[in-house]
């Protein structure tokens, strides 16, 4: 049965000289829960959906569509051998570590029970200088870039409480093929498959369909 494995916070922001706005949230860590999970807002104004998590950088994280973010112990247990270093949970910057389910073959719009609240699957984490610096990990972006383990973002559909060791139940699944695997790909190393994320709908952060709408004008004027 999918668990959730642990329920990862920062209490608080910390400044450093490697993220865009000079501080981070992205050192998670565990807690005992549980903790309400709700709709945060639009992004630019609004922060984490896990109640108490800090955000720093609110233009490029939080907000509906990045509410929670999850990434699965069975990768971290991946990256450990690939890096050579333990990595606890939370190290990613992940409010859930899960165990027993894939967030990469996900689809958009796949509805997770989640404790007593109702996650949506959006979109995969895109890796940035912020992860890279915290890691202290050179030519970090590109490494994870190509091993298309990216986690995923969900936004919260009905608000509830989470707690370490909650069951994890797929509710819903769409009618579509739009992986959050597919999704990474499309917006960092093959452009061709933007026009098949919009099957997925506004499950899709509007960012993203802006993107595909932008790829798509281009290439008609050409």
């Amino acid at each position: 049965m999918p668990v959730v494995l642990s329920l990862n916070i920062a209490h608080r922001t910390v400044p450093v000289d490697y993220a865009r706005k000079g501080a981070t949230g992205i050192d998670k860590r565990p807690v005992d829960g549980p903790l309400e999970v709700s709709p945060p807002g639009p992004k630019g104004s609004s922060g984490s959906g896990v109640a108490g998590d800090a955000i720093a950088d609110l233009d490029h994280h939080g907000g509906a569509y990045q509410a929670v973010y999850a990434y699965a112990r069975e990768d971290l247990d991946w990256w450990q051998v690939e890096l050579g270093v333990d990595l606890r949970n939370g190290q990613f910057g992940e409010n859930l570590t899960t165990e027993g389910i894939d967030q990469t073959t996900a689809l958009v719009g796949e509805r997770w029970r989640v404790g007593t609240a109702l996650l949506e699957v959006t979109c995969p984490r895109v890796p940035c200088r912020t992860f890279a610096g915290f890691l202290g990990q050179h030519g970090w972006v590109k490494r994870f870039t190509q091993a298309k383990r990216p986690g995923a973002y969900f936004r919260v559909l009905e608000a509830g409480l989470i707690a370490p060791g909650d069951e994890i139940t797929i509710v819903h699944r769409p009618d579509h093929d739009v992986t959050v695997e597919m999704v990474f790909r499309a917006v960092l190393t093959e452009a061709d498959l933007l026009p098949r994320l919009l099957e997925a709908g506004d499950s899709l952060p509007p960012e993203v369909i802006e993107l595909v709408h932008k790829r798509t004008t281009v290439e008609l004027d050409s």
